[in-house]
């Protein structure tokens, strides 16, 4: 079950289920937890123990592997929930649909579905009408103003806030989508974070290309520095471009990941301790977990949005540079010249 079926009717559960395990067995409440968070190719529809007393309904997703080499076995391998598949080590790519996957596909159904029913898109009225539409466009004029143009400029800032809106609200939906029973947050896997973060990666070396040229860019990992100084300064800035997108992917996953495991561990102390007491305790504090979850929600998709629109600008800034510095040579050219002509004019008149 997932956050919000698990805590409301978790008090009741407890009451019911925290009483001692029988004879040899044990209730294994950091795997139950890990199963939870996991990425995984069933989707199960976990029910309340005395609702449902047989299986939960499980849905087992396409599990898709395609030979790179000749003679590869791409197919499943092992029972249960210990089916792997085939690695690249093997000459197998694994696009098996996951939980995750159906995650992403369902927020980015979500998400087109809103834009398209509460965008104004009778341009004869500038003020939308509605709720939801007004909201919508609060928030696209925040990303737009606040973070797209403060963050990379007038000029360039409209260029990348598509992007940023898609990157905010697709993060928004994904993160929310894990408050809801029976649902995932495919925040929550480092391989959907890792990938957002090598998009914004993708279009800052883009930016900076365009900005500056790839001349300007290539000469931009030199630190301006003498060259011998070149084989220090060059892998440090190499470094720090890849710092950047390993900044943003690990910050996403862990904060949505570690809010989900604490919910689940509070409530797991009430069968860890064997008592239905605990429950007075362990839910309230998982409901405020929860709630602030919804916080979390909306604060980690602004974060990965404005160090992104950080980080383009940075690259952006560095066709400014470029030209401050031509246009600082080319002026310092014209007043020498001015002032050769000054001393020319002395000669001639003394």
């Amino acid at each position: 079950m997932r956050k919000a079926m698990v805590l409301f009717v978790g008090l009741v559960a407890s009451v019911a289920f925290a009483s001692e395990p029988a004879e040899g067995e044990k209730e294994d409440v950091a795997g139950y937890i890990l199963h939870h968070v996991s990425d995984t190719a069933e989707y199960e529809f976990e029910l309340p123990g005395p609702l449902f007393t047989g299986h939960n309904p499980t849905i087992h997703l396409p599990r898709i592997g395609i030979p790179l080499r000749a003679g590869a076995s791409c197919e499943p391998r092992g029972t249960g929930h210990d089916v792997v598949m085939p690695g690249l080590s093997e000459g197998c790519l694994d696009l098996s649909i996951t939980k995750h996957t159906v995650m992403m596909w369902l927020a980015a159904v979500l998400l087109i579905g809103s834009v398209l029913a509460f965008s104004n898109r009778d341009k004869t009225k500038l003020v939308p009408r509605g709720t939801a539409a007004n909201l919508f466009e609060m928030l696209v004029l925040f990303v737009r103003d606040e973070l797209a143009i403060k963050n990379i400029g007038k000029e360039e800032g409209p260029r990348y806030t598509p992007y940023l809106l898609t990157a905010f609200f697709f993060i928004l939906f994904m993160n929310l989508l894990g408050m809801f029973p029976w649902m995932a947050s495919a925040t929550g896997n480092i391989a959907v974070t890792c990938g957002l973060a090598l998009c914004t990666f993708v279009i800052t070396q883009a930016a900076g290309i365009r900005a500056a040229g790839l001349g300007g860019y290539l000469a931009h990992l030199t630190g301006g520095v003498h060259w011998a100084l070149w084989p220090i300064m060059i892998p440090v800035e190499l470094l720090g471009l890849f710092t950047k997108p390993f900044a943003l992917t690990m910050r996403l996953f862990a904060n949505m990941l570690a809010g989900h495991i604490v919910i689940f561990f509070l409530l797991g102390l009430i069968f860890m301790l064997g008592h239905p007491a605990v429950a007075l305790v362990s839910v309230p504090f998982a409901m405020g977990i929860y709630v602030l979850e919804l916080f979390v929600a909306f604060v980690q998709a602004y974060v990965f949005t404005m160090l992104s629109a950080l980080f383009i600008g940075m690259s952006v800034a560095m066709g400014h540079h470029g030209h401050e510095h031509a246009d600082e040579h080319g002026h310092g050219h014209k007043e020498t010249g001015h002032s050769h002509d000054h001393g020319k004019a002395h000669v001639v008149g003394s």
